[in-house]
């Protein structure tokens, strides 16, 4: 079994997702950078300035420390184990990835581009004839070159 095992984790294939993640986790630190100190801010201010991140209901009201009654900031009431329902979050992380999902798509389809103009269709030789189709033809050829029987 552990030869199996280390036969599946050298195929190629496994390989090249394990480098796939590696970059895919490295990428999405600077999507989520350009989501939430970029593009949510825009975003915020074209609805009115408000940052999506402070949108929340706190479930629990009791449950909220006496020193953050009142508070809008959701780090510290989440810190405080307040219960949260943290929908501007969701819409930061939607929006993130939907910009995941269409820089991605961009990339895939330059890169579909680039492969077509590089491998163009190659014209392919015409193929051999069958041998007795190339026989009849021959044997067509000759008779054609007889002198007519008198």
């Amino acid at each position: 079994m552990l030869n199996d095992f280390k036969a599946f984790i050298m195929r190629g294939n496994v390989l090249d997702l394990a480098v796939a993640v590696i970059i895919g986790a490295a990428f999405s630190k600077i999507v989520t950078s350009l989501t939430e100190d970029v593009l949510m801010p825009i975003i915020g201010k074209i609805f009115g300035g408000l940052d999506f991140s402070s949108y929340f209901l706190v479930l629990s009201p009791g449950k909220v420390p006496p020193a953050l009654v009142g508070s809008t900031d959701y780090v510290a009431l989440k810190k405080a184990g307040v219960p949260l329902l943290g929908y501007g979050e969701f819409i930061t992380q939607a929006v993130n990835f939907l910009i995941v999902a269409f820089i991605i798509f961009l990339l895939v389809r330059s890169v579909n581009r680039v492969l077509a103009f590089h491998h163009k269709p190659v014209e392919e030789a015409p193929k051999a004839e069958p041998a007795d189709l190339v026989l009849l033809r021959e044997i067509r050829d000759e008779l054609r070159q007889r002198p007519p029987a008198a």
